[in-house]
């Protein structure tokens, strides 16, 4: 790769020194970075081009910051086939894959192809309105419904593939991808699930029953939801990105025609993010 295009996080207190460490060691490397007007507010010197430029002439993107950085930058893509490489300059960073330490490294494995490609599943949300025009969403992590001026439940009609679920009192739902699995719906009750699994997680925000569960469903199917009462003006969201949600509105969940690749240094392995990132110390004997 010879053309490198940046991502960047400015609201990172640690984005301006990594910055150059980048442009640095792109230029040791004899890279052309690319960056748009607003990371170019970290250095002056650096010449922007625009966002359309960027994925023009980009081979592939570094994104310094966190997951919801690693979001944007999906965002950004709309599709496109460049892949994506993460340095986590923020919190926590399942997506961020790379820690700051070892951004030069990681440059140099995406400049000479020796990073690990990953493909990524998305989810295709359609939304339709009582009243009014379909609209049709992407997302790499989750589509959640719920919440709302007041705290009066909620009810969701659930189908698959055509065939009635059951309807929900709760609070909301989360769709996930496994990509998100580990986000919004990890920290409702949700399982964990590689992100090479063909599956759904449907997760039920504070069900009114005690037997409902979490339900991992395959992603060739989809999931319909119906919003059948809602004593309140709900939101749905898309990976973060908020939008209206009423009384008789409808979503339907699939499996995206789009995919997103992300890429890894050599080293990578899921599990070792998540024993670092959840903290798993094991168990011993005394």
């Amino acid at each position: 790769m010879k053309t490198i295009g940046a991502v960047i996080n400015i609201n990172k207190p640690e984005a301006g020194d990594t910055l150059k460490r980048l442009v640095a060691q792109a230029k040791t490397l004899n890279l052309k970075l690319l960056i748009t007007a607003e990371s170019a507010q970290l250095l002056h010197q650096l010449k922007p081009v625009s966002e359309a430029e960027l994925l023009e002439h980009a081979e592939a993107l570094i994104v310094l910051g966190g997951d919801g950085t690693m979001l944007n930058a999906v965002r950004l893509l709309a599709g496109r086939d460049i892949p994506l490489l993460g340095v986590n300059i923020g919190s926590l960073g399942f997506m961020t894959s790379v820690p700051e330490e070892e951004l030069e490294n990681a440059l140099a494995a995406l400049a000479t192809d020796r990073c690990a490609l990953e493909t990524r599943s998305l989810l295709e949300c359609r939304f339709q309105p009582a009243k009014g025009v379909a609209k049709t969403f992407h997302a790499l992590n989750e589509v959640t419904l719920g919440w709302g001026a007041s705290s009066k439940m909620i009810t969701l009609e659930l189908a698959v593939d055509d065939e009635p679920v059951t309807a929900y009192a709760c609070d909301g739902m989360i769709i996930a991808t496994p990509t998100g699995s580990t986000g919004h719906s990890l920290s409702a009750g949700g399982p964990l699930v590689h992100p090479q699994t063909a599956a759904f997680v449907i997760n039920v925000i504070c069900p009114h029953t005690l037997s409902t569960r979490p339900m991992i469903i395959a992603d060739r199917s989809v999931i319909s939801i119906r919003v059948s009462q809602a004593p309140k003006q709900l939101l749905f969201s898309l990976d973060g990105q908020e939008h209206p949600l009423g009384q008789g509105d409808r979503i339907e969940v699939r499996r995206s025609p789009r995919q997103v690749r992300f890429a890894h240094l050599p080293s990578y392995s899921y599990f070792a993010v998540l024993r670092q990132k959840l903290h798993w110390r094991g168990s011993s004997l005394l």
